[in-house]
C-alpha cells in the first residue's frame, strides 16, 4: 500500500554491503519488522533495479548501491525509534537463518543428481535463479528423472536443449516457469486443493490451469493429473515439445477419461500440429487455447462439463460494487499472466486495444511506468517484474502500490483484479488486499468519484485460504467478486461503459 506523505513520517535507509537473503525470506523479514511498534512500514530487499524502483516510488531517498547489497528501508511514526527498529531487522534476519539451517546433523546434498540418488524420488523440482536452472535440470535428466522447472528467466535456447534431450530419453520437462502441476495426486508449486477425478490437464499456463481446475471443482468434477509444460511450450520456437510427451503420459493413464490442453495464445502452426497429434491418441482431447475469437476459459470449462455429461452450475459471485463512474479507462492489475491474457482478449472485443506489459500485439506495449492514458492491464507476475523479488502471489507490494495510483487517477473508470488461492500462495491475500480496496474506494469518493472494483478469485473451498471466506472479505471491502475471470472481466467492461 502507498505510504502516507513523508511529512508525517521519518525515514531511515541503510545499505548492508555483501549481505544476502532470498526474496521470500526478505518478504517475511519485512512483515516482521513492520509489526514493530513505531514502524509504519518496512522494506528489506536486495538492491535489484526493480526493488530500488519500488522503494523510490514509496518515497524513500536511496543512496548508491550495487545489486549485491541489501537495503533496509524504514518508515517510522512519531513514536518510532531507529535503534529498536534495526534490532528488529537483525532479529528477523537471524530467525530466518535459524529456520533455514534447522537442526540436521548431516550436511545437505549439494547437487540434484545426488539428492535424487539418495532419496529415490522420480521427479526433481528446480527452483533456483533462472541462470542456474539449466545445470540442475540437466543433472535430473542425466539421472533419468522427470523434472519440473519452477524457475523463470531461462533462455529459450536452453529450454529447447533440455526438452530435446528429454524427448530422446522418454522423459518429461515441465517448465521452465512452470508454476502449477499435480502429479500423483500431489500439488506442486502454486496448487489448489481439488477433488480427484477423470480429467487430465496439459497446461502451458499456470493460472489458466488453476482457473480450469477450480471451475471444474465448483461443478463437482475432479482432476486426476495436471502436467505443466511452461508458458512458451506452444510458441513457435519450442513447438510443443513437452506437450506431446505430456499427452502421451495422460493417454496411457487408465483413470483419465478426457484430456484438456490449456494455453495462453499459442502459435497457430503449433496448435494445428498438436490437434493432429491428438487424433492419434486413444483418450479424447479438448483444446482450451486462448486467442482472438476463441472461447474463454469459463466457456471451455462448460464445454468439458458437457462432454462429461455433467451439468453446468451457476458460477458463484459475492457482493456488488458501485455502478456510477466518471472515469474513462479500465485498469487491470493481475498476478496471473494467463488471467491477464484472457481479460485482455475479452475486453478488446468491446473496448478496443488494451495496453499491457504482456500485450496482445507489440504496438500496445506499456513502457516501464506501466501506465498509459488508455485501457491498461498489467501482469505483475511477468518475468521482468519478478527478478530479485517474490512472485506477486506471495508478495503483493508492487501491485498494491499501483492500486493506490489507479485509485488516485481521475481517468480510472473501474479496477479489475485477480486473487489466486492455493498452496504456495499468500496465506491470507484478502487480509492484505481488502484494506487497500477500501482505501482506494475512499480515495475516489474523497475526490467526488465512485470507483468500482471487480475481482476474479480463483480457488476452492478446500484451499487453505478457503474460497468463500476470502471472497466475503473482499466483498465486505467494497469489491464485487467472481470465481470466473471471464465473468469478472465482462462485469468490469460493463462498468467501464462497454464502448470503444
Amino acid at each position: 500500500m502507498t505510504s502516507p506523505p513523508l511529512t508525517a513520517h521519518r525515514q531511515h535507509v541503510e545499505v548492508r554491503s555483501g549481505a544476502y537473503a532470498d526474496s521470500v525470506t526478505l518478504l517475511q523479514v519485512s512483515k516482521d519488522v513492520a509489526a514493530t511498534p513505531g514502524v509504519h512500514s518496512a522494506q528489506v530487499a536486495m538492491a535489484t533495479p526493480l526493488n530500488l524502483e519500488v522503494l523510490a516510488s514509496m518515497g524513500f531517498d536511496l543512496p548508491a548501491t550495487t545489486p549485491n547489497d541489501m537495503v533496509v528501508a524504514l518508515m517510522l511514526g512519531e513514536d518510532g525509534d531507529v535503534s529498536t527498529a534495526l534490532l528488529a531487522v537483525d532479529a528477523a534476519l537471524a530467525a530466518s537463518s535459524r529456520r533455514r539451517s534447522g537442526s540436521v546433523e548431516e550436511a545437505p546434498t549439494r547437487t540434484t543428481g545426488r539428492a535424487l540418488a539418495e532419496s529415490g524420488a522420480d521427479l526433481a523440482l528446480i527452483s533456483v535463479p533462472g541462470q542456474h536452472a539449466m545445470v540442475e535440470a540437466m543433472d535430473a535428466l542425466d539421472a533419468d528423472r522427470d523434472v519440473m522447472i519452477f524457475s523463470d528467466n531461462m533462455p529459450v535456447e536452453q529450454e529447447i536443449a533440455l526438452k530435446d534431450l528429454a524427448t530422446e530419453r522418454g522423459l518429461l520437462v515441465m517448465g521452465p516457469d512452470c508454476g502449477t502441476a499435480m502429479v500423483g495426486g500431489l500439488g506442486l508449486g502454486f496448487a489448489n486443493t481439488t477433488r480427484p477425478g477423470p480429467v487430465g490437464i496439459v497446461a502451458a499456463s499456470g493460472t489458466g490451469c488453476q482457473q480450469l481446475m477450480c471451475l471444474l471443482d465448483a461443478a463437482g468434477v475432479g482432476v486426476g493429473a495436471a502436467l505443466g509444460v511452461g508458458g512458451r511450450d506452444l510458441g513457435s520456437q519450442v513447438a510443443g515439445r513437452s506437450t506431446r510427451e505430456a499427452l502421451r503420459r495422460l493417454d496411457a493413464d487408465p483413470t483419465i477419461e478426457l484430456v484438456v490442453v490449456v494455453s495462453k495464445p499459442p502459435a497457430d502452426e503449433v496448435a494445428a500440429e498438436l490437434r493432429t497429434f491428438a487424433e492419434t491418441l486413444t483418450t479424447p482431447v479438448h483444446f482450451a487455447l486462448l486467442g482472438a475469437g476463441q472461447p474463454d476459459l469459463t466457456t471451455a470449462a462448460e464445454a468439458v462439463l458437457d462432454r462429461l455429461g455433467s451439468p453446468v452450475p451457476d458460477w458463484p459471485s459475492w457482493g456488488s460494487t458501485a455502478d456510477g463512474t466518471s472515469g474513462a479507462h479500465l485498469r487491470g492489475l493481475f498476478v496471473g499472466g494467463t488471467l491477464c491474457d484472457e481479460a485482455m482478449l475479452v475486453a478488446a472485443a468491446e473496448l478496443g486495444g488494451i495496453r499491457s506489459n504482456i500485450p496482445l500485439s507489440p504496438e500496445l506495449a506499456l513502457d516501464s511506468s506501466l501506465t498509459a492514458d488508455a485501457h491498461t492491464m498489467v501482469d505483475f507476475g511477468d518475468d521482468t517484474l519478478t527478478a530479485g523479488r517474490a512472485h506477486p502471489m506471495i508478495d503483493p507490494t508492487l501491485r498494491l502500490e499501483h492500486l493506490s495510483r489507479a485509485a488516485a487517477d481521475p481517468t480510472t473508470a473501474c479496477i479489475l483484479m485477480d486473487v489466486v488461492l492455493g498452496h504456495g500462495a499468500e496465506p491470507d491475500p484478502a487480509g492484505a488486499l481488502a484494506p487497500a480496496i477500501t482505501a482506494a474506494i475512499g480515495t475516489a469518493r474523497a475526490a467526488g468519484r465512485e470507483l468500482p472494483v471487480v475481482i476474479a478469485c480463483v480457488g476452492t473451498e478446500s484451499d487453505p485460504q478457503q474460497l468463500s471466506r476470502q471472497a466475503r472479505t473482499l466483498a465486505e471491502a467494497g469489491a464485487e467478486v467472481h470465481l470466473s475471470n471471464a465473468r469478472a472481466t465482462r462485469r468490469a467492461i460493463a462498468l467501464t461503459g462497454g464502448i470503444r
